[in-house]
C-alpha cells in the first residue's frame, strides 16, 4: 500500500459511504429510498468538490442529506489524507513513520518535521475563512429566509465556496443574488483563497504579522507564492474583461444588466471557473466564444495545495515558460530568476498530456452515449468534471445512466490527480542504473 493507492482507495471509501447515506430514506426530502445512481453521482462530485448535480439539492434532499453533503465536501476539500490525520489527532493517537511520509507526499512538502503542526494549521485556516464567510452572508440570507434557514444558508454556501464546490441551495444557484456586492465579493473571496493553497495564506500571513509588528527581518516569497499571486491575478483580470467584452450584447446573459451589475457578473464569472461550479447568470445562454473561454479556465483551474482542480496555474506557468525559453533559443527554464529542475518540466508535461487525454476520451464516450447532445455542452460538461468545478449548460441531469458514470469517473481522476493514479495503478517508480545514447529527432 503506497501514498499513493492510500489515497485513491481513501477517496473510494468515502464516495461509498457517502453513496450509502444519500440512498438512506431520511436523506431525501419525501422520505423514500434514492436512486443509487443520483446518491454515487451526488457523492462522487461533494468528495471530489466538483458541485455537478443530477438534482436540485434544495429540494430533493432533506436536511440530513444537505448535511452529508456538506460533510461530504468538507473532507474532500481538506483531502483524505488531511481528514484522516484530524481524526488521529482529535483521538489523541501519534503519528508512526508510515504516517509520516504519507503526509509529506501527499501535502508535498520538503521534510517530515512538524507535520502535526501543518494539519492543525490547515484546519485552523479552513474554520477561519469558512466561520468569516457564514457571517459575512448572514445579513444577505437572514432577511429573506429566516434566522434558522437563513443561517444554514449561510453555512452550507461558505464550506461550498471554500472548498471550490459548487452546491447550491437555490434552484437558480446565485443568480438572483447576482447585483448583491455582498454575496459576490463573499463567495469570490472564498473561492480565491480556498483555491489558492495554504502554503500560500501562510505566507501572506507571516508578511502581514511582520510588516504590523514592523520587524526587521523582511520575508522572501517562495517560487510557489510569486507563481500562485501573479498567475491567479492574471486570470482574474483577463477573464474580467473577456467576459465583460463578449457577453456584453448577448440579452441572455449581460446584455439586459446596467453597467455596474455587468462587472459584477463579469467578475464573478472570472473566478468561479477556478474552480467553483457557483454562477450568477444561466451558464447555457452563454455565447460559444464565453463558454469556449469558461472551458480554457476550468481546465487551468487553481493552484496547488488549495481546494480546487484543473491542472494547476503553476503547470501553465511552467510549461509557458518552457515554450517561452524554446522561441528565445535558451536551454534553460526560469521563473523570477530561479531554473525549474528538468522533473519539474517533465511532470508539467505528464499532468497536461494526462489530463488532455481524460478530457479527450470521456468527450468521445459521451458523444457516443448521447449523440444528440450538442459538441460544446459535452466538452464543457467534461472539463467542469475534470478539473472539479461544477458549470455546467444545464443537461447534467438529463444525459444518459452511461454519460452518468463516465462523468462520475472523470470527477475521480480530476480529483486524486492523473499522475497520481498512474502511480497508484502502475507503483512507484524504480530507479534504473542503465543509461542510454542521446539521438537527435525532428520535432515541430
Amino acid at each position: 500500500m503506497t501514498v499513493s493507492r492510500t489515497v485513491c482507495l481513501g477517496f473510494l471509501a468515502v464516495i461509498a459511504v457517502g453513496t450509502i447515506l444519500l440512498m438512506m430514506p431520511f436523506s431525501t426530502s419525501d422520505g423514500s429510498w434514492n436512486d443509487p445512481i443520483v446518491a454515487l453521482f451526488t457523492s462522487t462530485s461533494a468528495v471530489c468538490v466538483t458541485g455537478l448535480s443530477v438534482v436540485d439539492p434544495g429540494t430533493y434532499f432533506s436536511f440530513w442529506g444537505q448535511l452529508f453533503m456538506t460533510l461530504l465536501v468538507q473532507i474532500g476539500g481538506l483531502g483524505y489524507m488531511t481528514s484522516t490525520t484530524f481524526l488521529i489527532l482529535l483521538i489523541g493517537r501519534k503519528f508512526d513513520l508510515r504516517q509520516k511520509i504519507a503526509i509529506q507526499q501527499s501535502l508535498d512538502r520538503p521534510g517530515m518535521h512538524g507535520s502535526a503542526q501543518v494539519i492543525r494549521s490547515i484546519i485552523a485556516t479552513t474554520l477561519i475563512f469558512e466561520i468569516t464567510g457564514i457571517f459575512l452572508l448572514l445579513p444577505a440570507f437572514v432577511p429573506d429566509y429566516g434566522w434558522n434557514q437563513g443561517l444554514w444558508l449561510a453555512i452550507f454556501h461558505s464550506i461550498n465556496a471554500w472548498n471550490n464546490a459548487g452546491f447550491s441551495l437555490f434552484k437558480d444557484n446565485l443568480i438572483g443574488y447576482q447585483s448583491s456586492f455582498l454575496v459576490v465579493f463573499t463567495i469570490t473571496f472564498l473561492i480565491i483563497f480556498g483555491g489558492i493553497g495554504y502554503q500560500v495564506i501562510l505566507e501572506m500571513y507571516i508578511w502581514l504579522r511582520d510588516r504590523l509588528l514592523k520587524q526587521k527581518v523582511c520575508l522572501v516569497f517562495s517560487l510557489d507564492f510569486k507563481v500562485a499571486i501573479s498567475t491567479t491575478i492574471m486570470l482574474l483580470f483577463l477573464g474580467t474583461i473577456a467576459f465583460l467584452s463578449i457577453e456584453v450584447r448577448n440579452p441572455e446573459t449581460f446584455g439586459s444588466l446596467n453597467f455596474q451589475d455587468q462587472l459584477l457578473v463579469a467578475w464573478f464569472q472570472s473566478v468561479t471557473p477556478r474552480t467553483a461550479g457557483f454562477n450568477t447568470i444561466d451558464i447555457g445562454k452563454m455565447t460559444t466564444a464565453g463558454l469556449f473561454i469558461t472551458i480554457a479556465l476550468m481546465f487551468i483551474g487553481a493552484s496547488p495545495g488549495g481546494t480546487g482542480g484543473g491542472i494547476k496555474t503553476t503547470t501553465l506557468r511552467v510549461l509557458s515558460s518552457c515554450t517561452k525559453a524554446i522561441l528565445q533559443g535558451k536551454e534553460e527554464v526560469l521563473l523570477y530568476d530561479r531554473k525549474i529542475a528538468i522533473s519539474l518540466i517533465l511532470k508539467a508535461i505528464g499532468v497536461l498530456v494526462g489530463s488532455i487525454a481524460t478530457v479527450i476520451i470521456a468527450t468521445i464516450l459521451i458523444s457516443l452515449t448521447d449523440p444528440e447532445l450538442d459538441f460544446i455542452q459535452i466538452l464543457f460538461e467534461v472539463v467542469s468534471a475534470f478539473a472539479t468545478v461544477g458549470l455546467s449548460t444545464g443537461i447534467t441531469a438529463n444525459i444518459s445512466v452511461v454519460a452518468k458514470l463516465i462523468l462520475i469517473a472523470t470527477m475521480y481522476v480530476g480529483r486524486v490527480g492523473v499522475l497520481l493514479l498512474m502511480s497508484a495503478v502502475l507503483g512507484d517508480p524504480r530507479p534504473s542504473r542503465i543509461h542510454y545514447p542521446e539521438e537527435n529527432l525532428l520535432v515541430g
